[in-house]
């Protein structure tokens, strides 16, 4: 069964209170999203691998150590997904960014994929799935599995907000994939949206509502 990690730090508590409130800027709200996910990153990064290396410092040598094996990747799921991409690339600016758009099928309701690109390497580097929202899980699962198709087998996926649904849809699913979320919520309303949340994610991202 895949770890859930809950950020617990006033840091990231107390800016994710600020998103929120419904009264939260769209320029604010944009800037809060990517700082929170800045300070997820750190943590999600934690078991990166690394090696001691030699350096010469302006007083002598040193060793000190640096980062080795895998390199990093950042997928985020369009749209909301790319709210967070760039407060991960201040922390890791030479990590690879894929993108992956899904929409729901309204017959089926299954998720379809309408746009995938990926670095060449994907299969060779640790992956971070980034969503705001884990609401049903439906979306981050069928996500994850078109990532997979590409090799990739370390992956582990960031969230601001969840639901229990989605959590346990993920752990059925991908019990492989951790899950690293600042806050898990009550439930999912008759509408599949977080309670209380912080309403569509994109929308607040983007301004589109």
């Amino acid at each position: 069964m895949s770890q859930v990690h809950i950020y617990d730090h006033p840091l990231i508590q107390h800016k994710l209170s600020i998103i929120r409130d419904k009264n939260t800027s769209v320029k604010e709200f944009r800037e809060l999203v990517s700082e929170i996910a800045s300070l997820m990153c750190y943590e999600a990064t934690r078991d990166l691998q690394t090696e001691v290396i030699d350096v010469e410092t302006p007083i002598g040598p040193a060793k000190a150590r640096h980062l080795s094996g895998k390199k990093l990747a950042v997928v985020p799921i369009l749209r909301a997904g790319l709210g967070m991409v760039d407060g991960i690339l201040k922390l890791v600016p030479s990590a690879k960014v894929g993108h992956i758009g899904l929409f729901r099928d309204p017959k089926t309701l299954e998720p379809v994929k309408y746009y995938c690109k990926m670095p060449n390497d994907i299969a060779n580097r640790d992956v971070l799935v980034l969503d705001p929202m884990l609401a049903t899980g439906g979306s981050a699962s069928a996500a994850i599995t078109f990532i997979k198709e590409y090799g990739c087998r370390h992956i582990k996926l960031l969230n601001l907000i969840g639901a229990p649904e989605g959590i346990a849809r993920m752990q059925q699913d991908h019990p492989d994939v951790d899950i690293y979320i600042a806050a898990v919520d009550e439930k999912l309303n008759d509408h599949g949206y977080i309670v209380p949340g912080l309403g569509d994610a994109g929308d607040r991202i983007f301004g589109t509502k």
